[in-house]
């Protein structure tokens, strides 16, 4: 049976720098999903024509547009790289110039030249739950996303906010910490399933 041996991270994109290079369709929806889920998101775009949604969306966050045509010379100093064009050759050069670097690099609907993929994401307050599926069906992870969108209560977070005072609380080293805090919520789950 086969499975999804990706590794999930969270990352501080505020202190990152990441490049879109294209400025269509899905220039914008990537860049609409990264705002969406990490307003302070640093992004410069690379294309040499911009939507209108895409001009309006860049002045909401810290967005750059560059109005010209992809060159290397753009991922100086970038860590994590989308490329979007309709234009496969220069997908696939944007990708060969990242790997020769070793920035992250992902090509929207081309999984093997994807280093990472940009899973649907539940935000509720502290909590926030990724899904992926291995890059198989973008359309099934945005059911999900709809899914646990509804079954995640609203008030998650008050209980992540009251949970981090009472961890302050606890005495003893890390491991009796999170033991007791398991114990916690363990029970917390067992009155919410009866």
């Amino acid at each position: 049976m086969e499975r999804n041996n990706l590794y999930p991270i969270f990352l501080k994109v505020k202190s990152l720098n990441v490049l879109i290079v294209g400025g269509g369709n899905v220039a914008e929806e990537k860049l609409t999903f990264l705002l969406k889920s990490s307003p302070d998101a640093c992004v410069t775009m690379v294309s040499p024509m911009f939507r209108e949604g895409t001009l309006s969306l860049a002045k909401t966050g810290n967005v750059t547009l560059i109005e010209k045509k992809y060159k290397k010379k753009y991922l100086k100093g970038k860590h994590i790289v989308v490329a979007t064009t309709d234009v496969p050759k220069v997908n696939v050069k944007v990708h060969k110039h990242c790997r020769k670097r070793s920035i992250l690099v992902n090509v929207a609907d081309n999984p093997p030249y994807c280093d990472f993929y940009m899973g649907g994401i539940v935000t509720k307050g502290n909590v926030k739950v990724a899904i992926s599926t291995n890059g198989k069906s973008p359309t099934t992870a945005k059911r999900l996303r709809q899914f646990f969108e509804d079954v995640i209560p609203e008030n998650v977070d008050d209980l992540v906010k009251n949970l981090n005072e009472y961890r302050k609380t606890i005495k003893g080293d890390f491991e009796e910490k999170v033991e007791t805090l398991n114990e916690f919520t363990k029970g917390l789950i067992e009155k919410k399933e009866s």
